[in-house]
């Protein structure tokens, strides 16, 4: 990004700190890209606000800024920023949302607390430092998840997609990921079209619908010594089967090597069912667990696909987008093992 971008990206911090803190001198300092892909930048910096008379008060936030809409499915940063408000106001363990807008070039933005902590997976589950953590996580990511189930679904959520009320949710989310699966690859994927027959085959009982994060799994939370601080990353949320993010969490991929701990490598499967019951996310059921993990790892397979898509259609030049492309095989494996013990 070249210096003219910086300075619009501080301008209109600047601006925003004016108005949500009238009557105070306001400066941005320590203007810094963090992490971030195509769609979105993200940008750390401090707020300082100081009064006659008081003390400088600082703040650390981070700036999202939003190049372009994301894939179809996503939501808007306007809509993103929206369901940061109501899962904080909810209890959801989320980083304060502060204010959004566009700058003066027409980008989207908004701009939330910054949380200090690791994101990186593997640091998460290697980093001796995280060791404490790591023995608490369980227990705590299954109550971010229960708090986030547990969000009402009120009319302020309708922008959300979701299954239509005669429909089941896993049905819902079978036919949309075989959809995409089609439309992205002419080659054929037997282990895939074994994994979609099976799920057919396995829909698991009941209609239960929440809010769905939608990817729920180390390397979306911020984990510091004392371990979860917070869940990012909610363009993907949704109406679904809350048991989805579990799934999803347990999705061997996200495990960074730690396979003994099929629970996000951070704990077993049993465990982490028990402690989203204590949680009040409702009954442990390994049997609809093992339908969304199975389901996960299919959705993750068909994702890798799109990825390889963009890179060997030209539509990105990307080299994360091609390495991705090649894990197709690692979740037709894990699908081949998961079906085999199912």
């Amino acid at each position: 990004m070249n210096a003219s971008q910086e300075e619009l990206i501080v301008e209109s911090a600047r601006a925003g700190l004016r108005e949500k803190a009238p009557g105070a001198r306001v400066d941005v300092q320590g203007l810094r890209r963090l992490t971030g892909g195509s769609v979105r930048e993200i940008w750390g910096f401090d707020a300082v606000l100081a009064r006659d008379g008081e003390p400088p008060e600082r703040r650390p936030l981070v700036f999202l800024l939003f190049r372009a809409r994301g894939p179809e499915g996503k939501l808007s940063p306007e809509q993103e920023f929206r369901l940061l408000e109501i899962a904080s106001a909810a209890g959801v363990p989320v980083p304060q949302p502060v204010w959004q807008g566009k700058t003066a070039a027409g980008e989207p933005f908004y701009v939330m607390a910054r949380v200090e902590g690791e994101t990186i997976g593997s640091r998460i589950l290697r980093d001796d430092r995280l060791a404490r953590a790591r023995a608490a996580l369980p227990a705590q990511v299954a109550a971010a998840a229960a708090a986030i189930h547990r969000v009402p679904l009120g009319p302020e959520l309708d922008f959300l997609e979701g299954p239509p009320a005669d429909r089941a949710p896993a049905d819902w989310e079978i036919a949309r990921i075989e959809d995409l699966y089609r439309l992205v690859t002419p080659d054929p994927h037997p282990v895939f079209e074994l994994a979609l027959r099976w799920l057919r085959q396995h829909l698991p009982p009941g209609t239960s619908r929440a809010l769905v994060h939608g990817d729920f799994r180390i390397g979306n939370v911020i984990v510091d010594e004392t371990g979860l601080r917070a869940v990012l990353d909610w363009e993907l949320a949704h109406i679904g089967d809350p048991m989805e993010d579990l799934g999803w969490f347990c999705v061997r991929s996200w495990r960074f090597r730690a396979d003994h701990l099929p629970a996000g490598g951070v704990g077993s499967r049993e465990s982490l069912l028990d402690a989203y019951a204590k949680a009040g996310g409702g009954a442990a059921d390994p049997a609809r667990l093992r339908f969304w993990e199975i389901f996960g790892n299919l959705r993750w397979g068909v994702l890798t696909l799109v990825q390889a898509r963009f890179f060997l259609g030209g539509a990105s030049t990307s080299v994360e987008l091609a390495s991705i492309g090649r894990r197709t095989a690692e979740t037709e494996w894990e699908l081949l093992n998961l079906l085999e013990s199912a």
